[in-house]
């Protein structure tokens, strides 16, 4: 009933991961304590504003309100604040934080920002990367690939595009080519900033078969709009089986780096 109750007024966008129904639920307690503070400092306002009139009080009261209610009511105010802190947003983050799927049980991703792009790079069918450093970035070698690793002879490159398995656990380890960027998928409920030279890990569980809108949450120039043309589609895993073998490059042949964006 209480459940029901938080979540009558959402009307939040779709959620399709496993973790969304928590984050909405936080949003909507905080909604309803900014709702009760809004409906109880407005009365209060109008309260005074009838009780202290001019035509009330003739003379001025010097000493004005005699009680502590309104103090009691902040402490109260701010004992549920560090409920919604201590018991709902540090677990969470925690947990996010501290519970990054290991590669063996979930699909990496690697996700280069870039002014205005998004560039994605799967594992392929080995699910195996090949070694990356930093220091071998460039604008013809986005991803830093070491070229000689035959680990990364299947690895697939898409722009904007990027393909997963429904009920499996993902992890994008996002990075940013110039400018900070910020990797925002609304219906997995996931944002994490994307910054030059270091990986930065976010990961979720898609519950959802469909096709979903990647944003940039960071102003990161003049383009900054176009950088919501990405999209993130979780297929079932016979269509996600089918992309993999599509877009694996055949035995012999070289990856493709990932393409470029004018």
């Amino acid at each position: 009933m209480l459940q029901e109750l938080f979540n009558l007024p959402a009307n939040l966008p779709v959620v399709a991961s496993e973790h969304g129904a928590d984050v909405d639920n936080f949003i909507i307690y905080i909604h309803w304590l900014m709702a009760a503070l809004f409906i109880g400092w407005s009365s209060y306002y109008i309260y005074v504003l009838w009780r202290f009139n001019g035509k009330k009080n003739k003379k001025a009261d010097y000493h004005g309100a005699r009680t502590h209610v309104s103090s009691y009511l902040e402490v109260a105010v701010a004992i549920v604040e560090v409920v919604l802190l201590t018991a709902f947003a540090i677990p969470m983050w925690a947990k996010v934080v501290e519970e990054v799927p290991k590669p063996e049980e979930s699909t990496q991703i690697r996700v280069m920002a870039q002014q205005f792009a998004w560039n994605f790079m799967h594992p392929g069918a080995d699910d195996k990367f090949g070694k990356q450093a930093f220091d071998l970035v460039s604008e013809e070698n986005k991803f830093g690939r070491d070229l000689e690793d035959e680990n990364g002879k299947d690895d697939i490159f898409t722009l904007n595009e990027i393909h997963l398995p429904v009920d499996k656990k993902v992890v994008f380890h996002t990075s940013s080519l110039d400018v900070i960027h910020s990797f925002k998928v609304i219906a997995m409920r996931i944002c994490q900033d994307t910054i030059p030279g270091m990986s930065i890990p976010v990961w979720c569980e898609p519950l959802k078969v469909g096709r979903y809108q990647i944003n940039c949450a960071q102003l990161c120039g003049n383009g900054h709009t176009a950088m919501t043309g990405g999209f993130l589609n979780v297929d079932s895993q016979e269509d996600y089986d089918a992309w993999l073998a599509q877009n694996t490059p055949a035995d012999g042949e070289e990856g493709a780096g990932a393409l470029s964006f004018e």
